[in-house]
């Protein structure tokens, strides 16, 4: 989860009340920004482990030390903290594939050497195995989503401060139809979705035991619930859809420049346009009201997508990447996913993600599910056929193989390592080559924390 705004400083600004109208206009503007899709970026979430200790939470005075001697590294990435002090890299928008691999290598590269200087690691993982959600960052913002997301349950802890993510950023497409057009490049993003969640599930465990859920991260965002974590439905035009689920989401708090923020209970964004208690939103208000908003494909310009784990290895992370853009903008490829995934959609029932049967399946079976493994096998071939002509080095494409053939061809994802070994073991240890059975889903204890 990516929530870098200032603490209400700039609630003031743009001061001038919005009514309905307005940001409904504002809203269909900004969400999608139309043209040859020509730049690629990723963000990558990451907890932060001790060397020597993993199991064992990491004080908050040894973060702090920590992050003050990262902000003084000079980075082509933006690097920001998130609540439970997970460490977020957030590239500059890049021209190729290649260029974001190298700048994110590189920045990875120096945040890896000044942490180990201070005894810690960065951990591809989806949410921490061993420690509970305890929050790192008390500011006026986490304060207020903390009592807003308590609502529903335990769920919201768990995102804030214990889970972990790649998400990237595709641009959202053409304005005409066709493979790289913005309407299908939205549809796409929703159904190839689920086989991603499948394909990079790493997040089975809570506590040292199985959540009986291969990514328990996309479990923790469903039951956050469809206002704050879903997605609009796909039977209407993007930008339609997006402003009216933007409108009818629920406010998470009205910012203050001092003293604590108002959390009010119910409140979606049209009632407040109408109501203009407790006082009138402004253009501020409704940009931060979009960031409060955590659905599994977030518009902002181009398309976030949200829903991958934490990878394992310091270069885990360039596999989903890479298929990724592979899938999204070399044409051949793209037309190839739409066909694989269009059977996919009839289990979703028509319901939004991913509170919708093939999404649970994708979080709960990850490959084991026969339909997404086949789904799996066929992106992932048409996606070492596309990384040459996105100018892929061998490097990348040879990773994507090596994924390929360790988890998806055995309908295996980094889940089913982490099952494999004795629930005391230290998860960051890689054990290529692991041939154990995969578990079924009745070996394991369902778990919704």
């Amino acid at each position: 989860m990516s929530v870098t705004h200032s603490d209400g400083g700039d609630c003031t600004r743009h001061h001038t009340a919005v009514t309905e109208a307005e940001v409904e206009a504002l809203v269909r503007g900004i969400c999608f920004k139309t043209g040859p899709p020509r730049t690629l970026g990723v963000e990558l979430e990451w907890l932060v482990h001790s060397l020597e200790l993993p199991q064992l939470p990491v004080p908050p005075e040894r973060l702090e030390a920590v992050y003050a001697t990262l902000r003084a590294v000079r980075l082509g990435s933006a690097l920001t903290v998130e609540p439970g002090g997970q460490l977020e890299l957030s590239s500059p928008p890049a021209a190729s594939l290649m260029e974001c691999v190298d700048t994110v290598s590189a920045d990875l590269d120096a945040v890896r050497a000044v942490l180990a200087e201070h005894g810690l690691r960065l951990a591809g993982i989806g949410h921490d195995p061993w420690h509970m959600p305890r929050r790192f960052l008390h500011e006026p913002r986490y304060d207020a989503m903390e009592t807003c997301l308590d609502r529903t349950g335990p769920a919201g802890r768990h995102m804030m401060c214990a889970s972990a993510s790649v998400q990237v950023c595709v641009d959202a497409g053409d304005e005409e139809p066709g493979p790289l057009g913005h309407v299908r490049r939205w549809w796409l993003a929703h159904q190839l979705g689920a086989v991603l969640v499948a394909a990079f599930a790493n997040s089975p465990l809570l506590g040292r035991r199985p959540t009986g859920w291969q990514s328990t991260r996309q479990l923790m965002w469903t039951e956050i619930g469809a206002g704050r974590a879903g997605a609009p439905a796909l039977n209407s035009e993007p930008r339609e859809a997006w402003a009216r689920h933007v409108l009818d989401a629920p406010v998470m708090c009205v910012r203050r420049d001092s003293g604590p923020w108002e959390v009010p209970e119910g409140l979606t964004f049209r009632e407040w346009t109408r109501s203009r208690s407790p006082r009138p939103p402004t253009r501020a208000d409704l940009d931060y009201h979009m960031t409060t908003l955590f659905p599994p494909v977030r518009p902002r310009g181009h398309l976030e997508l949200r829903m991958i784990d934490a990878q394992p290895g310091e270069d885990g992370w360039i596999v989903p990447l890479a298929v990724t853009a592979a899938l999204f903008d070399d044409p051949e490829a793209a037309e190839t996913a739409y066909r694989t995934v269009k059977p996919l959609a009839e289990r979703a029932l028509n319901l939004p993600a991913p509170h919708n049967p093939l999404w649970v399946d994708a979080a709960r079976h990850g490959l084991a599910d026969p339909e997404l493994r086949e789904a799996a096998d066929g992106c992932f071939a048409a996606a070492l056929q596309a990384l040459p002509r996105l100018g892929a080095t061998a490097r990348v494409t040879d990773a994507v193989a090596a994924y390929r053939d360790r988890y998806v061809a055995r309908g295996r994802c980094p889940a089913d390592d982490l099952l494999d070994r004795p629930a005391a073991a230290d998860p960051h240890r890689s054990r290529p080559g692991t041939t154990g059975g995969h578990p079924t889903a009745r070996r394991r204890k369902d778990i919704r924390t």
